[in-house]
């Protein structure tokens, strides 16, 4: 993961995930920091291109070891320029996300060696676009492709470790964490469960073209754990419901401080930059929180990014599972890793004046299907049961995902 701040960061380590405690280190900053990550490539594929206007001058591949300074300084960019880029970032964060794999494409001036567009390729189903509108801003496109998706029965029967059981019936840790917490209320899933409890799950895998992005989303789990069996089911509002329709997440805070805060910016997608006057979308709410204030979790999930950025600060990424994402900016301090389950209402950092702010402020964002949203006026998941005719079509979706996944 390529980490950027005013000491530019790229180190992340992987671990399996844990229900007794969380990633050990956070993640600290540093400009020549190498990445820890595994790469499938030992360094750098540079591949020079032919002249063209549609196509880049330049291409890479992320490796293990590189740096965005020290990229931009092989093809000979300026840090100046790269600056520039960041400043474009900080509404989206996206360079904040790279990792050894990922693809980057340079524009170039051949006469200048002035950067003229940046692209990040993530996989088919994601691109960010950075292009140079002046002599000191860039603007970004972001693209997202939704494709098909194929849903995917997965079964398997716990013997030793459940993590070790759920990898080898095709899991990933990611899915683990989600299922974990889905349940957290109901069963300790590092002591519960026994060798011969089953279980079921129903995965959505997105697919371009035929190929397979990676990206999951789970529509359903069936556990058997000491002869009880548990479940879960995506309903359409994008929420957790067990079979008989009752809510398995707590509702999300609207707001996730312990009192309210006067707002000092709303969120406006089509708010205008100060000084380009083009369009810069503002894709959070301000809250003016004196420095130290503590800032809460909106609701369960797991940290998926503790990062500091030259222009956004120091900042947390929570994952929800399912569609939902939130992130909180220019905080003075974090109090949880990447890799921890937090709770909603839980303290997770204080708030500051981090990166390129005018005072102290927190800047809130709530995504769902990674696009951020208003969190003020949004139908954010509240926690209920469903009744009518909703739990009417609800159960039939129940027996359709039961069928599939071949469950009594």
């Amino acid at each position: 993961m390529i980490l950027m701040g005013v000491g530019l960061l790229v180190a992340v380590g992987v671990m399996m995930p844990s229900s007794r405690s969380p990633i050990d280190a956070p993640i600290s900053i540093s400009i020549e920091l190498p990445l820890t990550q595994n790469a499938a490539e030992p360094v750098s594929d540079i591949i020079e291109e032919t002249v063209d206007v549609e196509l880049p001058n330049i291409q890479l591949t992320i490796a293990q070891g590189d740096t965005l300074s020290g990229l931009f300084s092989k093809i000979g960019i300026s840090q100046q320029t790269m600056y520039q880029v960041l400043e474009s970032d900080q509404t989206i964060l996206a360079l904040d996300t790279l990792k050894p794999g990922n693809r980057l494409s340079f524009w170039v001036d051949d006469l200048t060696r002035e950067l003229t567009a940046l692209e990040l390729y993530f996989d088919p189903s994601r691109q960010v676009r950075f292009e140079r509108v002046s002599d000191s801003h860039f603007t970004y496109n972001e693209i997202l492709v939704d494709g098909e998706w194929q849903s995917v029965p997965l079964r398997g029967e716990v013997h030793g470790s459940l993590y070790q059981s759920a990898a080898a019936a095709g899991l990933t840790a990611r899915d683990v964490q989600q299922i974990e917490g889905l349940f957290k209320e109901k069963v300790k899933f590092g002591r519960d469960f026994r060798a011969g409890d089953n279980f079921f799950v129903l995965r959505n895998e997105q697919l371009i073209d035929g190929e397979r992005t990676g990206n999951t989303d789970i529509q359903a789990v069936v556990i058997e754990v000491r002869g009880k069996q548990l479940s879960a089911f995506r309903h359409s509002d994008g929420s957790y419901y067990d079979a008989q329709g009752q809510g398995l997440a707590k509702a999300f805070l609207r707001v996730p401080l312990k009192k309210r805060y006067r707002i000092s910016d709303h969120f406006n997608p089509r708010r205008k930059h100060p000084v380009t006057g083009r369009i810069a979308p503002h894709n959070g709410t301000d809250f003016a929180t004196p420095t130290g204030t503590p800032i809460l979790a909106a609701g369960d999930g797991v940290v998926s990014l503790v990062a500091k950025h030259r222009y956004a600060g120091k900042y947390v990424v929570i994952d929800h599972g399912g569609s939902y994402r939130t992130r909180y900016l220019h905080l003075s301090r974090s109090k949880v890793r990447k890799g921890q389950r937090v709770s909603r209402g839980q303290v997770i950092a204080l708030s500051g004046a981090t990166g390129r702010v005018s005072g102290a402020h927190l800047h809130y964002e709530f995504h769902i299907n990674g696009r951020p949203v208003d969190a003020m006026k949004a139908n954010i998941p509240m926690a209920k049961s469903l009744s009518g005719k909703e739990l009417k079509q609800f159960k039939k979706l129940v027996a359709e995902r039961m069928e599939l996944l071949e469950v009594d």
